[in-house]
């Protein structure tokens, strides 16, 4: 599994990286062609996208 970020104003970390439960990656932001401030989050298995509810906790 791989994970995809965008629209972010800042990164934090780097490609590679090894990342903690709860650490901030990065800075909400609204680059490209986005329509307002947001998280974009994606979850790929072999580089195909996959449902991220199963990995992500409501709350």
């Amino acid at each position: 599994y791989s994970t995809r970020y965008g629209h972010n104003a800042k990164l934090l970390v780097k490609v590679g990286d090894s990342v903690e439960k709860g650490q901030v990656i990065s800075q909400m932001g609204s680059t490209g062609r986005s329509t307002g401030p947001h998280v974009h989050f994606e979850v790929l298995k072999n580089d195909r996208q996959v449902n991220p509810a199963k990995f992500v906790a409501l709350r």
